[in-house]
């Protein structure tokens, strides 16, 4: 929820989307990234019928954006200039997400 308002207010996501013109920052972001997903993914891999499968999805996508990042980051750049138009409905979105989240956690 933090980083969906950081996001809308800040403007953060337009200053990391910056960030992935350096193939060098991208390529270490890419290795932390890899590293959380694979944390969730070995910690928390539920493929069930409720809620919590959103964690599951939320931590491979993690893994997979890491090794895009590590493998393909000019790619990376390419395509995060297409959000960075929109970034106001991304916070939005990256704020309900976290909302939800947290809701669904009690």
């Amino acid at each position: 929820m933090i980083l969906g308002a950081s996001t809308m207010g800040a403007k953060l996501l337009g200053r990391i989307i910056n960030y992935t013109e350096d193939k060098t920052i991208t390529i270490s972001t890419g290795y932390i990234t890899f590293l959380l997903g694979l944390a969730t993914v070995t910690a928390h891999n539920l493929w069930v019928s409720d809620w919590r499968v959103a964690i599951t999805i939320l931590g491979w996508t993690t893994l997979l954006k890491g090794i895009e990042k590590i493998a393909f980051p000019g790619r990376v750049n390419k395509v995060a200039q297409k959000f960075k138009s929109q970034q106001t409905l991304w916070g939005f979105i990256i704020f309900l997400m976290g909302a939800w989240l947290f809701w669904m956690s009690f």
